[in-house]
């Protein structure tokens, strides 16, 4: 449920800003998620870009930047609630040189469509580990098919170290590799090489012995 059950109190809601304050009926008990969702209808304003304080305390959607649980907030009768819009960041372009707003791009951030399971790991590598973001967002690029087989590589090593099989395990995970990773010609694709083409074709442009002597005798170079 988005609230307890009781009846609904009057807040007044305070805009920084020439908007004027506006009053609204909400349940005494309710996520910050869904009360920023509810002033961002009443006034047409961009949801992610609301501050909200209460009692000179910022409100945000999650427990704490470790949790993936929704954060409540209690309501009371006559409750003054501040809410202010953020100014969008300026364009790349504008923005003065020395600015650590790249810095900011660069740092890696779990889909909002992923499953919790997917983000409470997240923060525990982010936060607890303190692994770089350039190293989550491989490990997260990584497909669970994929990582399924590299679990079981390394779970086959030591059997194929033991059997004396190790220089054969790697060299054909070597060819398999290239095997899975080779793409396939779409129907009348030439192929860069020419023996594997019908008639030995070569593609137009192929520089080789046999065309440049042939050049350098029709006095073309």
């Amino acid at each position: 449920m988005a609230s307890s059950e009781g009846d609904e109190v009057s807040v007044t809601v305070r805009f920084v800003g020439p908007s004027r304050p506006a009053s609204l009926s909400l349940p005494p008990v309710v996520k910050v998620g869904e009360l920023r969702k509810r002033i961002a209808s009443e006034r047409n304003l961009p949801s992610d870009r609301l501050k909200l304080v209460l009692h000179g305390k910022t409100l945000h959607d999650k427990k704490n930047a470790d949790s993936v649980e929704d954060a409540t907030v209690k309501l009371a009768h006559g409750d003054c609630l501040m809410v202010a819009v953020m100014p969008t960041r300026p364009a790349k372009h504008l923005r003065p040189e020395d600015s650590d707003d790249d810095e900011e791009e660069l740092k890696f951030e779990v889909p909002q469509t992923a499953g919790p399971w997917k983000r409470k790991i997240f923060m525990f590598l982010r936060h607890k580990l303190r692994i770089p973001d350039i190293v989550l967002m491989v490990i997260f690029s990584i497909s669970l098919k994929a990582w399924v087989c590299i679990m079981l590589w390394f779970l086959l090593a030591p059997i194929a170290q033991k059997l004396d099989l190790g220089p054969i395990y790697i060299i054909g995970t070597g060819f398999l590799i290239i095997l899975l990773n080779l793409g396939r010609r779409q129907h009348g694709e030439l192929s860069a090489y020419s023996i594997f083409n019908e008639d030995f074709r070569e593609l137009p442009g192929t520089l080789n012995a046999e065309r440049f002597d042939r050049d350098i005798r029709a006095g073309r170079l």
